[in-house]
This record gives C-alpha cells, structure tokens and sequence, in this order.
C-alpha cells in the first residue's frame, strides 16, 4: 500500500463537505476509520478545473481501460466472472506502453513496488451492518432485495454485513448465509437448500418452486438429479419421489457436490431410486478420493461384484456366485401337441365315439 500523502479527488465516500476554496474537507466517519486502519494521509485536490492538473494521468487511464474493454458492456453471468475478467485485462495491460514512456506499465510498477508498504495482518471490514429479521418465506430483506437464510430461522433477527460483491448472514456469531449481492432493485436470491426442511413435509411445492428454478440456472441442480428424479417418481409416486430426492439433496450439506454427483450417475446406471444408494456410491467416490495411491485388494471371481463402481441388485449379486448354466433353451413347441388331441365325447377320425 502507498505510502505517505495519497492524492484523492473529492469522491462523496470520504468528502461529505468540501469547505471555501482551500483543501479543508469534512470527511465521512467511516472513511476516518478507513484511512486511520491503514495509516492513509489524504491529500485532496482543488474542485473543478483548478484541480485538474493535480490529478495527474489516473483519469485519463480509467477512461481507456473502459473504452477497450468494458464498452460494449461485457456479458457475464456473476459479479465474479466480471472480476476475473478484469483480473486478466490487468495482466495484459501490464506489457502497454503509455504514449512515448520507454517503460511499459508492468516495468514502472516494477521500480514502484519496493515503495509500497505491506498491508496490515488484519483486514478492514469494509461491510455495512444490517439487522433484518427474516419472514414468514425464510427470507430477509436487505436495500429493497430479497435472500433466503435457513428456514429454522424464521421470525428470528439477523445480522447482516453488506460487500461490494457479496453479503454474509450471520445469527449468534455463526454464518448461515452467504450470497452474491444483487445489483438491481427488488430481486430475489433463494438457496434451494435453505427449504429443504420444509420440502420434506411439503413435497408438491418443490417442482414450481422460485428456489428450484434458481439452482437450475445456476447449475447445482444438473442434469443427473433432473434425471434421478423422474425415476424415483416412476418408481415411488410424486411424493415420495420428491421426498427421495429431498434426501439426495440434503447430502450435499456434509459430502461434496463431486461425490454427490458421482453417487447419482451410479444409482442411475442401475436403477436405484433410494437416498441410501446414492449415499453409499457418493462415499465410495469420496473414499477414493481420500486414498488415491491405495488400489483396492483383488478379489476371487465370486466376490467381484464388490469391485464394481456402481451399485448392484441383489439378483446380480446372488447369481455371481453360482456356476454358469450350460443346459439348453426350453422350447415351447411341444405345447402345440394339446391343440391336436380330440376333446372328450367328440367322434374319433375313425368314426368311433371317443371314450370318456
């Protein structure tokens, strides 16, 4: 971080009154807070035009970094992705020649550098405190948009710390939220496994659900559980083909969404439409994946089936063990010889009655 006087035009988070025409200014508390954590002197330029010269080529720059890559304005799904991008823009950058300097951007850094000071070992929090108390719906309001928090939460108050980004949900010093922040007014943000509680009781308010939509268009909610969950209503019913996957996705709280997956993929491939079989697939993936350099013992022929990835049915598993069976196919071409028999007190070919 700089050191000494940092020059600063009057942005409105630290300057809340500019006084006459000299340098004094009223600063916000919060940014007297800021700059006094990291030991930051400000230096303030003159308004208008008078000021202009003292701010150097910084303004110009932003301006360019604007032009070349953020107009037209990128399309990005997260507030990540957009940080990454710019992230690697600045990277890029570094090898650019400003004008005439026989310098790039990357070799003037690289003599500023050894004059920059070390960040502190602690962080600044630079979130706002908000303490809502979450509704009826599991939901929390924060600048006029809605998150979900856990649903054992409901009617009780929480704190909430505001970033740039993001905002983290917080209830007796524990977290048990975090979302991406949401930019535009009057959106919703809900994690489909803060109602999964609910879900349990309610199994029919799942497949139209805000929740369910959102973790689709997300991602978490692939293909496979799309899958799975078809198959277990199949074979249980709606509701308790619901219910089934309601279980699967409670997984996902202790084991990693991989391994989750992976237990998915397996109960598909031989049509187990239970929580148990996917939770046993899913540890084996995680087991493996603990012990990557320890190859499982061999085993005799009777007893490979314990060997195989997925998940096998007891009728696979009884007949392993058993000798193949070499004896012929039945043929029912023997049956057709009752068609040929006269029925009983029917005249005979011969013309004799038939005996009864």
């Amino acid at each position: 971080m700089p050191a000494g006087k940092v020059r600063y035009d009057n942005l409105r988070p630290a300057v809340a009154k500019v006084l006459g025409f000299n340098r004094s200014r009223v600063e916000n508390e919060r940014w007297v807070i800021f700059r006094s954590f990291y030991g930051i002197e400000p230096f303030y330029c003159r308004r208008g035009k008078e000021g202009a010269h003292e701010k150097g080529g910084v303004e110009g720059q932003i301006g360019y970094f604007r032009r070349n890559h953020l107009v037209p304005v990128p399309d990005v799904a997260t507030i990540d992705e957009l940080n990454a991008m710019i992230d690697r823009w600045d990277v890029e950058d570094e090898v650019r020649r400003i004008r005439s300097r026989p310098q790039s951007i990357g070799e003037r850094f690289a003599i500023e550098a050894p004059l920059l000071r070390p960040l502190p070992t602690e962080r600044f929090e630079t979130g706002r405190l908000f303490t809502p108390r979450v509704d009826r719906y599991s939901v929390i309001v924060v600048r006029t948009n809605r998150y979900s928090v856990p649903a054992r939460l409901i009617g009780q108050a929480v704190r909430v710390m505001l970033h740039v980004s993001h905002l983290v949900v917080y209830h007796k010093g524990q977290e048990v939220a975090r979302h991406e922040r949401l930019i535009a007014k009057g959106g919703s943000r809900l994690e489909l496994d803060h109602y999964l509680e609910i879900l349990l009781k309610k199994p029919g308010a799942l497949p139209g659900s805000t929740a369910l939509e959102q973790a689709r268009r997300s991602g978490k909610f692939t293909r496979e559980h799309e899958a799975w969950w078809a198959a277990a209503r199949r074979a249980h019913g709606e509701a308790e083909g619901t219910r089934a996957l309601i279980e699967v996705l409670l997984l996902h709280r202790h084991m990693a969404h991989e391994h989750v997956a992976a237990g998915i993929a397996a109960a598909l491939r031989v049509g187990a439409w239970t929580a148990d079989a996917v939770a046993l697939e899913a540890r084996k993936v995680a087991q493996l994946d603990s012990e990557p350099g320890s190859p499982p013992p061999a085993r005799s022929p009777a007893l490979a089936w314990l060997d195989e990835p997925g998940v096998v049915s007891l009728t696979e598993r009884r007949m392993s063990a058993l000798p193949p069976d070499t004896r012929p196919l039945p043929s029912v071409a023997i049956y057709d010889q009752l068609l040929r028999r006269p029925a009983a007190g029917s005249p005979s070919p011969s013309g004799e009655e038939g005996r009864p």
